[in-house]
């Protein structure tokens, strides 16, 4: 499903260079849950942020079902986002003027679906993830748990190959964070290719494997049992 080959990712400021990754293999089957982790700076987010087609590396490769992805055209970039990826952020990121049915529709409306279907199909994504009785509320009327559910319900509407999660219980309570990953697990048993970034070792637990990066690299990867 996705293969990395000698990905590097250098910023440049100035006179100065910051090296973030330096030379990432790494493959990710069909249907596969992958947790990435690391300390602060060693390079988790940028690294998904390559993998999913948000950043541009500086060198390497990212192919995607055989498709050599950082080759294509910012039109085919941007379909390619739309139509074969999920996305989970940590800060949510939900339109604030528009209601929770509204966020999820929108990726679906952006695809030139009719938007009875799409409405139909953004409803049927937050019952699947208990929001059924905050439909019309705004961002600022849900919690925070409340929200990310509803990010999730957006990410899967279309049901993607590829769902990244950024952090996605780094904002919430224990109990938010438990219910998060309760969806996580049900989409993973179903079938759902799965790559997370977490700081958390139990939420890592429950991925299939675990890939540890420091100062850039690949350190470790460790499949759980």
């Amino acid at each position: 499903m996705i293969e990395v080959k000698n990905l590097v990712k250098t910023y440049v400021n100035g006179p100065i260079e910051t090296h973030v990754l330096r030379g990432i293999d790494l493959k990710v089957t069909d249907g596969e849950w992958v947790a990435i982790m690391g300390r602060s700076g060693a390079g988790k987010s940028t690294l998904l942020y390559q993998m999913s087609l948000l950043d541009e590396p500086t060198d390497g490769l990212v192919v995607i079902d055989g498709r050599e992805v950082h080759t294509l055209s910012e039109q085919e970039k941007m379909r390619f986002r739309l139509y074969t990826f999920g996305y989970v952020f940590q800060d949510y990121a939900l339109l604030p003027d528009l209601t929770a049915l509204e966020n999820v529709a929108l990726p679906l409306l952006m695809e030139a679906m009719e938007p009875a279907q799409a409405a139909g199909k953004a409803k049927t994504a937050l019952e699947r993830v208990g929001l059924s009785h905050r439909l019309g509320n705004l961002p600022s009327e849900l919690s925070g748990g409340e929200q990310q559910r509803a990010s999730i319900a957006r990410a899967i509407a279309e049901r993607p190959a590829i769902l990244f999660a950024d952090e996605p219980t780094a904002n919430l309570d224990r109990e938010s964070s438990n219910v998060i990953m309760k969806l996580f697990k049900e989409l993973h048993r179903e079938g759902q290719t799965i790559v997370m970034v977490t700081h958390e070792d139990e939420y890592a637990a429950a991925a299939g494997r675990v890939v540890h990066l420091d100062d850039g690299r690949i350190v470790s990867e460790k499949a759980n049992v």
